[in-house]
C-alpha cells in the first residue's frame, strides 16, 4: 500500500511540474502565471480554421477576416503563391489558417483555398490570391493599405468576385475610419 501511495505522489508531482514549467515558458520569455497562460491560448486561436466574409464600404463590397478587418492582396504574388516575407509580412500579416477557411456571408467557397508559405505555414487565398491584413488598419473596416506602393508592388483591397478592386477612398489613408 505504501508503494502505491508513493508512486501516486511521485505520478503527481511531476505532471504538477510539467504543468507549471509549461506555464511558466509558454510566453518564451520564462514569465509564468496569467501572461503564459494567455500566450498558450493564443497560440491556439491563431491556428484555428479562419473565416472569410463580406463588407460594404466606400470601396465597395469587399473581403475581411473574422475580426472584420480588410483583407488585401499584393500584386507581386504569383497565383496560389505568397512573395511577402520577413519585414514584408510584418507590415502585412498574412492570413493564416490551419485546416479548410471557411466562407462566410457574401464569400464563394469555391474561390477560397490555402497556399503553402515559404515558413511551411498554410495562408488563406482568394481565387488564387494569397490574403493579408495591413498592420495600419487597427480598426474594423478600416482601408488604409488600399494602392500603397509597399515591397515591389501595390496592394488592394479583394471585392467578392476575386479581383482586385482599385479604386481608391475618398479621404486619405490615415483618416480612413471604416465602414
Amino acid at each position: 500500500m505504501k508503494y502505491q501511495t508513493r508512486a501516486f505522489i511521485a505520478a503527481t508531482g511531476t505532471a504538477l511540474f510539467l504543468s507549471a514549467t509549461t506555464l511558466a515558458y509558454a510566453d518564451g520569455a520564462g514569465h509564468g502565471g496569467v501572461q503564459g497562460g494567455q500566450a498558450a491560448q493564443s497560440a491556439v486561436s491563431t491556428s484555428s480554421p479562419a473565416t472569410v466574409s463580406t463588407k460594404s464600404g466606400p470601396l465597395g463590397t469587399i473581403l475581411v477576416n473574422s475580426k472584420g478587418h480588410t483583407l488585401y492582396l499584393f500584386q507581386s504574388d504569383k497565383t496560389n503563391k505568397s512573395t511577402c516575407n520577413g519585414d514584408c509580412a510584418k507590415a502585412w500579416p498574412p492570413l493564416k489558417a490551419s485546416g479548410t477557411p471557411t466562407a462566410g456571408s457574401g464569400v464563394n467557397s469555391k474561390l477560397l483555398s490555402t497556399t503553402t508559405r515559404s515558413d511551411g505555414s498554410k495562408q488563406v487565398t482568394y481565387n488564387g490570391h494569397p490574403l493579408y491584413t495591413f498592420k495600419e488598419d487597427t480598426k474594423a473596416g478600416q482601408t488604409n493599405g488600399q494602392g500603397l506602393n509597399a515591397f515591389g508592388a501595390k496592394w488592394y483591397v479583394v471585392g467578392p468576385d476575386g479581383k482586385q478592386i482599385t479604386k481608391t477612398p475618398s479621404a486619405s489613408p490615415s483618416q480612413s475610419t471604416g465602414y
